[in-house]
């Protein structure tokens, strides 16, 4: 079995900064694209910022020049380095990797169990 287990969440004062950590452990053969995705009360998911296994990034328009996605291919993990926060940026945040595992043909979608983040003063 597959697992993602996100850390680092928490509360911080807007204008400043979090890390978060997500790693995969198990049975896995091969990390493709690793992401991160946040959800507000009341909102759908959405995509903040994803990497894949050679290293490009995408980010969505809102976190552009604040967030920083990485990744250790070594440890199978994704971090996103989450600066000048803002109140609007709180939600649960979710990294997905999509994944084949060990002796397995096809690559699926993992989801951790989520972090929560909250900006307030």
């Amino acid at each position: 079995q597959v697992q993602l287990v996100e850390s680092g969440g928490g509360l911080v004062q807007p204008g400043g900064s979090l890390r978060l950590s997500c790693a995969a452990s198990g049975s896995i053969g091969f990390i493709n694209d690793m992401g991160w995705y946040r959800q507000a009360p009341g909102k759908e998911r959405v995509m903040v910022a994803t990497i894949t296994s050679g290293g490009s990034t995408n980010y969505a328009d809102s976190v552009k020049g604040r967030f920083t996605i990485s990744r250790d291919n070594a440890k199978n993990t994704v971090f996103l380095q989450m600066n000048s926060l803002r109140p609007e940026d709180t939600a649960v945040y979710y990294c997905k990797a999509k994944l084949r595992q060990r002796g397995g043909v096809n690559l699926y979608d993992y989801w951790g169990q989520g972090t929560q983040v909250t900006v307030s003063s």
